[in-house]
Order: structure tokens, then sequence, then C-alpha cells
């Protein structure tokens, strides 16, 4: 990976890049998941409810994560499959009287060449006090413009249409793709998602031993649905993202083990990922678990844990379906001894 610099030497010369081609109005970057406008405004806002709900909006949307994994060793999936959420986006920015007080001090600036300006006056119908920027629908819609994910991911800068207007109550023109719908908005929640580590419990806990079944289990209140919610309160529209632990599955870090089951995949029962431990059970063949066939020496062998989280959403009149599967995994490791004969 670039170093940050260097990267973002790259995004800002991408921005000048686009600014300079596009018959759109300059738009300026900021911090935050977007760009600036009244309702685009870049810093992150936080609300709490009487019920304790927390609602954060960026980027022209407002994330609900109340119900989002917590404590720190969340993090967030990744998609089992090449799909990733949107890196830019349209949604609602300025009403009419906002947009012009944006625009009228670019172009008083000259900056950005007088026939330039001249056509943007005339594209906004500028010169009409009563019915420039679209004064006489006041109330009944509003200006869109783009917002980019703040940490430039690949295809940030699609997004490259001028500012459009929509109607309230009618659906973003066809054409502008990621423009804000219950669907788009599941898929930006899919981004917000966290869930818990995937730090296994292993009996025996502090080492385990050559040819002994080593149970491994998750803790199955730990491991629980989580979802987040996204809407543009401005236009109605919402839809919810969540994410439901399906399975685990084990990698022992050598190829010198067997895993329980042999696909080294442990699905989800009654809540819970594997089974705990219970004594008199060393030999028994546990549900959830491995084998290490070889001594880790006076190593440790790195055993890997990924949980897959089967992600769904719901939306706003009736909407709804399946986004891909998350994974979210981390590495532990294993110490494990040559004992031949074990007693507990």
């Amino acid at each position: 990976m670039p170093a940050v610099s260097k990267y973002l030497r790259c995004a800002t010369a991408a921005a000048i890049v686009l600014v300079s081609v596009m018959s759109a109005a300059p738009m300026a970057f900021a911090g935050g998941r977007g760009e600036g406008g009244s309702r685009g405004s870049t810093d992150q806002q936080a609300n709490v409810d009487g019920n304790g709900t927390v609602s954060v909006a960026v980027g022209g949307v407002v994330f609900d994560r109340s119900k989002n994994g917590s404590g720190g060793s969340v993090g967030p999936v990744t998609s089992s499959t090449s799909w990733s959420p949107p890196a830019c986006w349209y949604a609602p920015k300025f009403n009419p009287q906002e947009l012009q007080d944006y625009l009228e001090p670019i172009w008083e600036a000259e900056s950005t060449g007088y026939e330039w300006d001249a056509k943007q006056r005339e594209k906004y119908n500028a010169k009409d006090e009563k019915k420039g920027f679209n004064k006489d629908k006041t109330g009944k819609g509003f200006w869109w413009g783009r917002y980019v994910n703040e940490s430039y991911p690949p295809g940030w800068d699609k997004c490259d249409t001028d500012y459009f207007w929509v109607d309230t109550g009618d659906p973003p023109p066809a054409d502008k793709e990621n423009a804000v719908t219950p669907e788009v908005l599941a898929e930006l929640a899919y981004a917000e998602i966290r869930v818990p580590g995937t730090e296994v419990t292993l009996a025996p806990a502090e080492a385990t031993k050559v040819n002994l079944p080593t149970w491994a289990w998750l803790d199955g209140a730990e491991f629980k649905p989580v979802s987040v919610t996204a809407s543009v309160q401005e236009i109605g529209i919402n839809a919810t993202a969540t994410a439901e632990p399906v399975s685990l599955r084990i990698v022992p870090g050598t190829p010198d083990a067997e895993t329980y089951p042999a696909s080294g995949v442990c699905e989800i029962k009654d809540g819970r990922i594997g089974a705990p431990y219970e004594k008199g059970r060393a030999n028994d063949t546990p549900p959830c678990g491995v084998k290490y066939l070889r001594s880790s020496g006076e190593g440790t062998f790195p055993l890997q844990a990924t949980v897959t989280w089967e992600i769904h959403w719901t939306g706003s009149g009736g909407a709804g379906g399946d986004l891909p599967d998350g994974t979210f995994g981390a590495t532990q490791d294993v110490v494990v001894q040559e004992i031949q004969a074990v007693n507990r």
C-alpha cells in the first residue's frame, strides 16, 4: 500500500483533473465522508434521542449504529466476493437558496474563468431572481450532489455528474449510478457494520497436546445479529443491513493437523459456534476443534479463526434482499506440546 502522503497527493491530483473536465460546479473537499454543502456537511454529527438511539450524519446520510457491534475487538466485515460498497454516491445536498449561496461566491471570485462561469449562470438560470436555481420549487425538491468516501477507495471518482434536481416524491434519474435509494442505503450501511472479534476459546487453554483433540468455541452471547440503519430524512427513505453469524472456519496454521469437522467449518447451532469442553471428554470428538499432529517446538502455530456473517437488508417501501456474505477473522498463537500421556 503506498504511503499516506503519496496516496493523498494522488487523490488530490485526481480531484483537480476531475474538476477541470467536469461540467459540474466545483465541489470543495473537506474532512469526513463526503464533500461540502449544507446537507453534506462532512463533519460527523451525532445525536442521541430519548431512547438512547445514536444517529450519525455522514455524507448526506444518517447512520443509526445503536445495534452495531461494540467493544475493542470489533471490526468491519470483508465481502466474500469481489463486490464492495459504493465509494461515492449522490444524495440531496442543497435547497435552491443554499445552492445559490454556494455557487455565487465561486463565480464572483472568477477563479474558474469568465466563460465557464457564464455558462454555469445560464445553466442555473441565475439571473432570474424568482426562478433561478429552481427557487420557484422551494420546498418541493432538492439539488442532489455527490459524496465521496473519505478514504478514497477504488471508484471514488466515478460520481462525476453535476448537481441535478429531483422533485420530492420522485425517484432519482435512473442513469445516476449510486443515487441513494433503499438498496444503495443498504450497501452504505453494509460498510458501517462492525462485528465482534473472533478469538476462539480453546481447551486445553494454556497449551494443547500433540494427538489430543482441542475443543474450540465462541461465546454465543457475543455472536448475535448486528445491524446498521441508513436513512435520508429529507426524502423519507431508509434501509437496515443486518449481519448474522452462520459459521466459523478454523485454519490450524500448519498442514500437520486435523480439523473438526474435516472441512474446518463449524456451523452455528443454538446461538453458539462449537461447544465448551466439559471434564471427562478429553478423548471425545469435539463438534468444533483441531488436533495437532506435531509439536510447535519453541514457537507457536498461528491458528486463524474467521467467522462468516450472512447479510440481508430491508428498506422503506417493502424493499429488501441479500447482500454478499461478510467475513471477519483473527489469528491467535497456539502452543502445542509433545506429551504422550495426559490426564485431565
